[in-house]
């Protein structure tokens, strides 16, 4: 039976273009200038460990220890201030009969807080994965199916929606299939085209995402029927 994989940031809530912001904000104060849009790109989908890997391997020395935590704590600031749900999405998923769950590669006290202040959080109760729990962060399959393990679900009955092609190549490489979403403020013009090129599908907003879903669960009885 069809169950559904969202991702949070940049599917549930509207969180890139801050994230990218602080981001930028960092590397510049330690001498690599970027903008907010080059920092999603560059960073969109990484857990917080491949995030600091990343930018010191960019930067090419460590992080202050300091540096970092004042980022991270200024941008939940933001998000306690600024956050917003992507637009549709809460009607959205009450309108859908699938079970669900949350897999982020944000850390737990992030992910918590921004369920919480886009009043997103009651949709999903404690099915919420954060890729603390697992070894390897995307694009490994690890969170995926650790949530399917978690909730006794058929891997490849998910239906995984995120933002990031790290996030559609872990929804593969764990044989579930996915859908590409490109709606939120975020979303540079080539993303579609990088989404398309490994999503089953992209979708543009939330409205579409029933259509989507339906699509996909027809291929797929067509393809056993066929077996």
């Amino acid at each position: 039976m069809t169950w559904l994989i969202y991702d949070c940031d940049g599917v549930l809530v509207d969180s890139e273009v801050l994230a990218g912001a602080a981001l930028a904000e960092l590397m510049t104060s330690l001498g690599h200038p970027l903008t907010g849009a080059e920092c999603s790109r560059i960073f969109g989908g990484l857990n917080v460990t491949d995030v600091l890997a990343k930018a010191e391997q960019i930067l090419g020395r460590p992080v202050p220890a300091d540096r970092g935590e004042e980022a991270g704590q200024r941008l939940l600031a933001r998000f306690r201030q600024e956050l917003q749900p992507v637009t549709g999405v809460a009607a959205t998923i009450t309108s859908l009969p699938y079970r669900r769950c949350v897999c982020s590669s944000s850390a737990p006290e992030r992910l918590r807080l921004s369920l919480e202040v886009t009043g997103l959080a009651p949709l999903f109760g404690n099915d919420v994965f954060s890729a603390s729990q697992v070894q390897r962060g995307k694009p490994a399959p690890d969170l995926f199916l650790f949530a399917a393990h978690s909730l006794r679900q058929t891997p490849a009955d998910a239906i995984v929606i995120e933002d990031s092609p790290l996030g559609i190549a872990a929804a593969r490489a764990a044989g579930m299939r996915s859908i590409g979403f490109v709606g939120a403020s975020h979303v540079a013009p080539d993303l579609r085209e990088r989404l398309q090129a490994a999503a089953d599908l992209v979708i543009d907003a939330m409205v579409d995402l029933p259509d989507a879903i339906a699509t996909l669960s027809d291929r797929k009885s067509h393809s056993r029927r066929r077996d």
